[in-house]
């Protein structure tokens, strides 16, 4: 293993739309040796599988270049290495775009780029299809079909390439291998598609250290540190429970301090808004995670194990993290047009909202029946955000969202928005809506499916144009669940007065396909002895009545002084669905800080 001088990794985007100069702020902002940019999520690789039906050349995050047009003097000029999966669906072809742009600009750099993730693309057996693309048996034992949608050609890079109907994307989560093997061969940018997010920074520093696939303890601490970083501002004080804390106006963006061992210092570069504390650390680790064990495509790591301490200001040091083997399969995640949808908002006003959204439904109801096009799937929504003798006639008014859904456009277009319409001069006194209804618009899926490892041609292809095939790892392990550790003992009996949770919490919440996750913790070590007897999965549906009817599961973190829940099926088929007011369960956690129950006054 390489020692000496940590390895110094930045982190200049959280998802494709993010701040446009973080680029050239990291790179001009202090001193680093790679900067990583993390430019996709479930919803992105809808929005490429589109674009890229629309031209197959396309199909990557075009800011990144937008970016580079200034960035790569800058990172060339600083000898640092960049590292991004703004492939998307095409890494070559934005790998090829780089290439242009660096003889455009006058910068001779070294590109490589990771393949093999783009099921489709490369003639990948689908799980659980009658119709496998390049032969080979299917991937997994379990599988749902998920039917429906548009048809995606396969592309003919390689051989095997086909067509899978009804999907639009297909891309197994590759590891950090791909990444590290372009870095050892020189590359000055590393274009990948669809890797973990944490394998940007964990493939970096495998390559700096010489890690083998084995080494699964400073993997595991790499790729928390790649967990924490990933989102950008995250980490430095955005969507922090407790901002007025800080400076949050303009947070700058994290990097971390990687050790040889594995473990790190997340900081940020000096004079940057925003701050680092294991407040903020903790809220980033708990974001879109579950269980103790934190899977991923080149080890598990231990959640549980991660310790957090305060390394002085804008410092916070991670250590301790214990990493098991990966488990056998990789994650793969499969996009498709699940449908149509539309949505109408109808605006309630002043006295008697209950009445007129009751009015406003049966005349709907009653137009869908005379027209005989029922949607599949109608669904109302009274949001009270009215209150009694308002100053502002804003306040006086609710908001009754009608969303509907069907496989036929025709279903949700014309039907809706002109029944809507008609009812402009002849229902509820004060109506109107909040746009014009439109016609249907198509929703996605996302749906997660296992893959077998050695079914997918995991590449790197170097800055020569050769490439290298990265073996699936030899040892594996199914991340079972772990026993819930031991609980703190309970806080004496004493007054208690009500009050929000997020008194004493903070919380962060998001989106895994369909489910949704929530991490609470603890402000405080007699805060969390309370919060751990008290917030169980019980209490979370109480507090939150929409998941009453759901699965809930409660993992102890006791380390991080935290509680994550899962929250089963909560965003019905995903993000890109659109089934939910909060689609991405961005705000659950914040409605859960909202809710009020009886707390120790010692806490308060």
């Amino acid at each position: 293993m390489s020692g000496g001088e940590p390895l110094r990794v930045g982190n200049a985007s959280g998802f494709y739309g993010d701040r446009f100069d973080a680029l050239r702020e990291m790179l001009t902002g202090g001193p680093l040796d790679v900067l990583t940019g993390d430019y996709l999520a479930e919803l992105t690789m809808l929005i490429l599988g589109r674009d890229r039906l629309k031209d197959p050349a396309r199909g990557y995050a075009t800011t990144f270049l937008r970016q580079l047009e200034e960035g790569l003097g800058l990172a060339a000029g600083r000898g640092v290495r960049l590292v991004t999966n703004a492939g998307g669906l095409n890494p070559a072809g934005l790998a090829d775009a780089v290439r242009e742009l660096a003889d455009r600009v006058g910068v001779p750099v070294r590109v490589a780029h990771v393949e093999g993730d783009d099921l489709l693309a490369w003639g990948s057996p689908l799980p659980g299809r009658s119709r496998e693309l390049g032969g080979g048996s299917p991937l997994v034992e379990r599988s749902r079909e998920p039917g429906g949608g548009a048809a995606l050609p396969g592309r003919s890079r390689e051989p095997g390439g086909g067509r899978c109907e009804g999907v639009l994307t297909a891309n197994a989560y590759l590891g950090g291998g791909g990444i590290a093997a372009c870095l050892r061969a020189g590359a000055d940018v590393v274009v990948t598609g669809r890797v973990t997010d944490a394998a940007l920074v964990s493939g970096a520093a495998q390559a700096h250290f010489g890690w083998r696939p084995e080494d699964f303890d400073p993997l595991a601490g790499a790729v928390v540190a790649g967990h924490v970083l990933e989102c950008g501002a995250q980490a430095t004080g955005g969507n922090y429970s407790f901002f007025g804390a800080h400076d949050v106006r303009r947070p700058g963006f994290p990097l971390a301090e990687i050790s040889a061992d594995g473990s790190c210092v997340i900081t940020k570069h000096p004079g940057t808004g925003g701050a680092v504390t294991t407040g903020t650390v903790t809220a980033q680790l708990l974001y879109e995670t579950s269980g103790a064990r934190y899977a991923g495509p080149d080890v598990t790591a231990r959640l549980d194990t991660a310790r957090l301490t305060q390394d002085g200001p804008d410092r916070v040091r991670i250590d301790g993290v214990r990493g098991e083997a990966p488990p056998p399969s990789l994650k793969a995640g499969l996009t498709r047009i699940g449908g149509w949808r539309n949505e109408v908002t109808f605006v309630l006003t002043g006295l008697d909202v209950e009445a007129k959204a009751e009015l406003v439904r049966a005349q709907m109801d009653a137009a869908f029946d005379a027209a005989g096009r029922r949607p599949a799937e109608v669904r109302w929504t009274l949001a009270r955000t009215d209150r009694a003798d308002a100053d502002v006639q804003e306040e006086a008014s609710a908001l009754l969202r009608l969303v509907v859904r069907d496989a036929d456009p025709d279903a949700v277009g014309r039907v809706v928005s002109g029944a809507a319409v008609e009812l402009a001069l002849a229902s509820y006194p004060g109506f109107h809506v909040t746009a014009p209804p439109a016609k249907g618009a198509p929703y996605g899926v996302f749906e997660a499916v296992a893959v077998d490892p050695a079914q997918v041609a995991h590449r790197a292809v170097l800055p020569d144009g050769s490439r290298v095939a990265v073996a699936p790892p030899r040892t594996t392990r199914e991340p079972a669940r772990l026993p819930d550790p031991p609980l703190p003992a309970p806080l004496p009996d004493g007054p208690t007065r009500r009050a929000p949770l997020g008194r004493v919490a903070g919380a962060r919440s998001g989106d895994k396909g369909g489910d949704a996750n929530v991490g609470v913790w603890a402000v405080s070590d007699d805060a969390w002895r309370w919060l751990a007897h008290t917030l169980t999965a019980d209490l979370l549906r109480h507090l939150l009545p929409e998941t009453a009817d759901l699965a809930v599961t409660r993992h102890v973190l006791p380390n991080l002084r935290a509680l994550n829940f899962t929250v089963e099926g909560l965003l019905g088929e995903g993000v890109a669905a659109q089934a939910r007011f909060d689609p991405q369960a961005k705000g659950l956690g914040e409605w859960l800080r909202s809710r009020h129950l009886d707390i120790p006054e010692a806490l308060l």
